[in-house]
């Protein structure tokens, strides 16, 4: 990272590594559901792809496995001393009635065209649960509190959080269209870095991917 980078303001969006209900392949939501082994290995291989970043806050959800994960990278990039924030804001969408059932037993009752209009649309309800226009309602609202004033003092941002509501952030980051949002997808572990110039515009963007990184 060249010394021009070092003095941007950074937002690093990492996606909580596998928990034990993403292993089976349930909806998790606001169950509040720890890291599975794999999923603390992928904290640790986001940790070795965000090594440079010396972060000045970290903020997480405050579900487990959000925490878990931020935990990890700090801990990995000896961090751990700086400030952390926790934040319902940043939860995982609410599923609802599909709360705790799997995922591909959902695609088989529903059909898959329906089944992707549940899961990745953009105001597709739930019975008793959020769409994610609700969860980007919410998520924005943290974003202006927690983010916002940070990046303006251009410092290097930490943020732990889930599928959903980190997909909610890219919407509003790069504002994208409603009816593109179902072709955003994060992967558990993979980091999104966004820099951003005095002006708060966002100017670079990596995606960091823990597929093919082996840990010695």
């Amino acid at each position: 990272m060249n010394s021009t980078k070092d003095n941007w303001s950074i937002l690093a969006l990492v996606r909580h590594g596998e928990s034990e209900w993403n292993a089976k392949g349930l909806w998790t939501g606001w169950t509040d559901i720890g890291l599975s082994e794999k999923g603390r290995l992928e904290a640790r291989k986001a940790a070795f792809l965000l090594k440079g970043i010396n972060f000045d806050i970290a903020i997480s959800s405050n579900l487990k496995r959000a925490i878990q994960t931020m935990e990890i990278i700090l801990a990995d990039l000896n961090q751990s001393n700086i400030p952390v924030y926790k934040s319902e804001e940043f939860n995982e969408r609410n599923y609802g009635d599909f709360t705790a059932k799997n995922k591909w037993q959902m695609k088989k009752l529903l059909g898959e065209e329906e089944f992707l209009r549940v899961r990745r649309g953009w105001d597709i309800p739930i019975p008793n649960g959020e769409t994610l226009k609700d969860v980007y309602m919410r998520v924005i609202k943290g974003y202006d509190k927690l983010i916002k004033p940070a990046i303006a003092k251009r410092k290097k941002i930490l943020l732990s959080a889930h599928g959903n509501s980190l997909r909610a952030l890219v919407k509003y980051i790069e504002n994208i269209p409603d009816e593109m949002i179902s072709q955003v997808e994060i992967a558990t572990g993979e980091s999104l870095v966004y820099y951003f110039n005095k002006e708060g515009k966002v100017i670079d963007k990596k995606t960091l991917s823990t597929k093919n990184v082996v840990l010695k």
